[in-house]
């Protein structure tokens, strides 16, 4: 482990990455303490400039840009992270129930994975959200289904390769639970493949969750979110720029440290992986 710490801080853009990342998350948790403003209240200042007291201006309805910047990071790291996580650990744990169980069991959940991925994700989630609303649960469940699918078959080809380990043989032997030889034997030698999924499958949700808040399918006003307010920032495009610039700066930093942390966890697990194997 220290071994992949080490080759993980050793490259430059994993570092860079995982720096834009932990101040991303810094200030999003320290937000209600750094905002100068309440993000919700109406300054009757609507389209103010930039000055001394409004740092970033007002927006449309006079309410303070910066305070708004600063709590519209919570809400899509929040969606991002958790539906990323739950996507990993729940598509990990289904592919490898289908390629422990195999047989009817496997074919069900590639058929229904082969379908969800032949579904345009706006078209889903639209479906999604008409029927149950606009609210971080939804949208935290659609993403999760959404991005749970390329995990599923991920985890499924690892699982079919564990199958012919002597420790899952062995375990097998022994008469231990499917759910045992899942969870305790196969879902620990996968980890390091579900963490790079964790980190793809958030990068892509953030995305995800600030084009939904752009075309009107995601957290609704007066929620403080960068895709709504990129959005909002259309209609003064030319005239206060730093409206829809600002928060699109903030998302493209937050998944490009995503990115660069990813790929640095990566090359990481590689060079352990490595060295494991030539141990053996």
């Amino acid at each position: 482990m220290s071994t992949f710490f080490r080759h993980l801080l050793r490259n430059p853009l994993s570092g860079v990455g995982m720096a834009l990342v932990g101040l991303h998350l810094v200030v999003a948790l320290a937000a209600p303490w750094l905002i100068p403003c309440d993000p919700y209240q109406l300054k009757d200042l609507p389209f103010a400039p930039p000055d001394t007291t409004y740092l970033l201006g007002t927006d449309e309805i006079g309410r303070d840009f910066l305070s708004r910047v600063l709590m519209g990071g919570r809400s899509c790291l929040l969606v991002a992270l958790v539906s990323g996580a739950l996507a990993a650990l729940g598509g990990g744990l289904l592919g490898l129930f289908a390629a422990y169980r195999g047989g009817l069991w496997d074919e069900v959940i590639s058929r229904v994975v082969e379908m969800k991925i032949a579904i345009p994700s706006i078209l889903f989630v639209s479906l999604f959200v008409t029927g149950f609303g606009q609210s971080v649960v939804v949208l935290v469940m659609v993403i999760m289904l959404i991005k749970m699918m390329g995990v599923i078959r991920t985890a499924r080809a690892q699982g079919l390769v564990l199958m012919s380990q002597g420790f899952i043989i062995a375990a097998k032997l022994r008469g231990e639970s499917a759910s045992r030889i899942i969870v305790r034997e196969m879902l620990p030698n996968i980890l390091d493949l579900l963490g790079v999924e964790f980190a793809l499958r958030t990068s892509s949700a953030l995305l995800l969750v600030s084009t939904l808040s752009f075309l009107g399918l995601g957290l609704s006003p007066p929620t403080p979110d960068w895709g709504l307010m990129v959005h909002d920032g259309l209609q003064s495009i030319r005239s206060q720029p730093w409206l829809i610039l600002v928060p699109a700066g903030c998302i493209t930093s937050l998944v490009v440290g995503i990115n660069f942390a990813t790929e640095g966890v990566v090359d990481a697990f590689g060079m352990e992986h490595a060295r494991g194997v030539a141990g053996h």
